[in-house]
């Protein structure tokens, strides 16, 4: 009985976990690839060599700085959404979330080196990537997981026909 109850309370934890990593599969790279061949300019790269050169706990900073600047406007569209004004405010809520999610993934890049030098970050960063692959392993294996890839393979046939 208590193993079912158990089972029931994780089970939204293990979807949203899931939802986690394949955003952070198809969006953190992708977005992180795609800012830095945008600011491919002269000095954006210095900033960037700079930011590599950070100590670790300056490099901490540095990634999470962005995150905590983005929260008033992730809030701001919240209160737009209260206000009646949804569609505005979902759309704030959806470019301050790609926007950020592109920064901090673009800084993870240039910090990580560094941060992996701090002892209990690098502990729980292991531990994380243990984590998503046990968990993409699992979710590849799902009846769900194989219809969306062959539905994706046979949209990806259709548009390269055309």
């Amino acid at each position: 009985m208590l193993k079912i109850l158990w089972n029931t309370l994780l089970t939204p934890l293990r979807w949203l976990l899931a939802l986690v990593i394949l955003f952070e599969e198809w969006g953190w790279k992708p977005l992180a690839r795609a800012l830095g061949r945008l600011l491919r300019h002269a000095g954006v790269r210095r900033v960037e060599r700079r930011i590599e050169g950070l100590g670790p706990r300056v490099a901490f900073a540095v990634l999470f700085v962005p995150a905590l600047l983005l929260l008033p406007v992730k809030l701001g569209a919240l209160w737009l959404v209260g206000l009646g004004r949804v569609v505005i405010g979902l759309l704030v809520l959806i470019c301050a979330k790609i926007l950020g999610t592109a920064v901090v993934a673009r800084l993870f890049i240039l910090t990580r080196p560094q941060l992996m030098r701090v002892l209990w970050f690098a502990h729980a960063y292991t531990r994380w990537v243990a984590c998503k692959r046990r968990v993409v392993a699992n979710l590849v294996e799902t009846p769900g997981w194989r219809a969306a890839r062959s539905l994706a393979a046979r949209v990806r046939a259709a548009w390269a026909a055309r």
